[in-house]
């Protein structure tokens, strides 16, 4: 998974994100998870959804990538537990 994070954050780089945090399954147990969950700052729109398109494409695993702005319950729990990788 360490050379996945260094493509991921590469990606997320070049489509303008800020702040970048994994969660959910692939950080609390990578060998096992079906996709993989990130929350991010940065990027609006249908630049979201190209990001995670790219990804799906170029590592050949699902992402769920969720914008971390506006703030919310939900964000704020990300950035307590998942970790942050920009």
């Amino acid at each position: 998974m360490a050379f996945q994070l260094e493509k991921i954050t590469a990606l997320a780089e070049l489509y303008g994100t800020t702040r970048l945090y994994l969660f959910g399954s692939a950080l609390d147990n990578p060998d096992e998870a079906r996709d993989i969950d990130l929350a991010c700052d940065g990027i609006s729109g249908w630049k979201l959804y190209e990001l995670a398109a790219r990804l799906e494409n170029e590592l050949n695993i699902p992402f769920d990538v969720v914008p971390l702005s506006p703030p919310n319950k939900f964000t704020r729990l990300i950035e307590q537990r998942g970790r942050r990788l920009l």
